[in-house]
């Protein structure tokens, strides 16, 4: 199947397989994994920080970062759309017992100053406490830039905020601004990376930040069960990801811009413009989505049926497969339209 329901559908590839069974091992939670050791440290300095965790997942990775910024009833500032508020369980507040408080994003994936000033509580023993703005990059296939994180740096400090970065997608944005992941992290507090989406693992998230932050997000990780043991196995799939599949995103990115040209051309579509892999078409409302996909499952494409339609690109999207996908859309809603006719 091609499947662009999204890039966490992404196999490792015979040579990450390579790397991950022929990692020297030890017992991570004792901290004797070596190849575990190794690659924190690496992705540590990569980032500019003193110190970085292995993780399961990245709702796991943003839980231990939540709750290591954040104590019981304290209160964390996200978007209403991001991850770490809408897509993971409410796991802070269940969890934790911290507050998550939202705004709306701006079109652009941003969180406006003046909505983040209107929602901060005074110190005041009616409210939660506001202690950390949570951000995304990217969100939605969308890149938030580096100037923006620079204003962010600033209005937290002046407001006693810590940063949290989801940078789930991260190196899908730092591809396209030409720029070191350092460059951002130097503006917040602690990053979360997912290596199981476009780089390709088949699971794995790190988390990094300050010694201090590390240390209190090792023992939530304990706390949530993801004191895993011969970790390398994972940290050699995500090392491995590091050297080989960071700089063929912009293949993800340039085949999703191929297929939103050639959707272009197709009466009732209309492709959103994009920026990553991930690609919205707004579907003429006289098109039912959902027969759309169900024909296109038949022939071999998966895409989940929504409004609009989101198509992702990933390491095992080919050039060829997007001419394919293109064509059998185009004759898919040309076969509805004729039985409808």
């Amino acid at each position: 199947m091609i499947d662009f329901r999204s890039d966490t559908v992404t196999r490792p590839t015979d040579a990450m397989k390579q790397a991950m069974t022929s990692a020297e091992l030890g017992d991570d939670v004792y901290s004797d994994d070596p190849t575990v050791n190794a690659f924190e440290q690496r992705i540590a300095k990569m980032a500019g920080f003193e110190a970085a965790m292995v993780v399961n997942s990245g709702t796991q990775s943003n839980l231990c970062a939540l709750l290591a910024h954040c104590a019981r009833g304290e209160e964390y500032i996200t978007g209403q759309g991001y991850h770490t508020y809408l897509y993971e369980a409410g796991g802070a507040a269940v969890l934790g017992s911290v507050v998550p408080q939202t705004v709306v994003e701006q079109p652009s994936g941003e969180l406006a100053f003046d909505d983040i000033k209107a929602v901060l509580k005074d110190d005041d023993q009616h409210f939660a406490m506001s202690k950390l703005l949570s951000l995304e990059n990217t969100h939605c296939g969308k890149i938030i830039p580096l100037s923006y994180f620079q204003q962010a740096r600033e209005f937290a400090n002046d407001h006693g905020l810590s940063i949290h970065l989801d940078g789930a997608r991260i190196f899908n944005a730092l591809t396209e601004l030409n720029i070191e992941l350092s460059d951002i992290c130097q503006y917040v507090d602690s990053i979360s990376i997912c290596f199981s989406k476009g780089l390709g693992t088949p699971m794995g998230s790190v988390l990094c930040g300050s010694k201090e932050l590390i240390a209190r997000a090792r023992r939530i990780r304990k706390m949530v069960g993801g004191g895993t043991r011969q970790a390398g196995m994972i940290a050699a799939a995500m090392d491995y990801a590091l050297d080989n599949h960071v700089t063929r995103l912009k293949d993800d990115h340039n085949n999703a811009k191929k297929l939103a040209s050639l959707l272009a051309q197709i009466d009732g579509l209309s492709p959103r413009p994009l920026q990553t892999n991930m690609l919205y078409v707004d579907v003429e409302p006289s098109i039912n989505d959902e027969l759309l996909c169900q024909l296109l499952k038949a022939e071999g494409i998966l895409i989940s049926p929504r409004s609009p339609l989101r198509i992702v690109t990933h390491l095992d999207i080919s050039e060829a497969d997007i001419v394919y996908t293109a064509d059998a859309i185009k004759d898919c809603l040309a076969l509805m339209q004729a039985t409808t006719a």
